[in-house]
């Protein structure tokens, strides 16, 4: 909680948008890679789902974000390449996970936040989300973990849809 009070309203100069990519990892419990190259071809506003199935190097893989989440997104002004996290050196790459991870390092090696490593943001949802009454199958689909029954293996964008808001919620 700490953490995500501070990216709210940092104290230490920092990237504007590399905050908000931590608390929307925190708050969707997904992998820093994914978030980082969040493109606008993968934010369904409507539906307020993040798709990845459009995506090179990723598996397949749709999850509703909460509404906390989904405002911070559609707070944020993509950049001319459709990056809601664009790189600092290159714009027309995304921000790499690299990047946001020594980030939240600095910021812990400062003692700016309390000790952090590279799964604790996605561990922590995951414990939380448990916490609320969600499901090990439901928050491991919501992660994208690999499960492996077939169906799981071929899910298409809407396969547990409903499941997955409700632990969202």
């Amino acid at each position: 909680m700490q953490l995500y009070r501070w990216l709210g309203c940092p104290d230490t100069p920092v990237h504007p948008s590399y905050p908000r990519a931590v608390q929307i990892i925190m708050l969707t419990g997904q992998g820093v890679e994914e978030i980082a190259r969040l493109h606008v071809d993968q934010w369904d506003a409507k539906e307020r789902i993040i798709d990845w199935s459009k995506t090179k190097n990723l598996p397949p893989h749709a999850v509703p974000v909460p509404s906390l989440a989904a405002e911070l997104i559609e707070s944020i002004k993509p950049n001319e390449y459709g990056w809601f996290f664009p790189s600092a050196k290159d714009p027309s790459k995304p921000v790499s996970h690299a990047t946001l991870y020594s980030f939240v390092w600095r910021q812990r090696d400062g003692g700016v936040i309390p000790y952090a490593a590279n799964r604790d943001l996605r561990r922590t949802f995951k414990t939380l989300a448990g916490k609320a009454g969600v499901s090990k199958e439901l928050r491991d689909r919501l992660q994208n973990h690999a499960l492996q029954d077939v169906s799981s293996k071929n899910h298409d964008r809407w396969n547990y849809m409903p499941e997955k808001r409700a632990g969202m919620k």
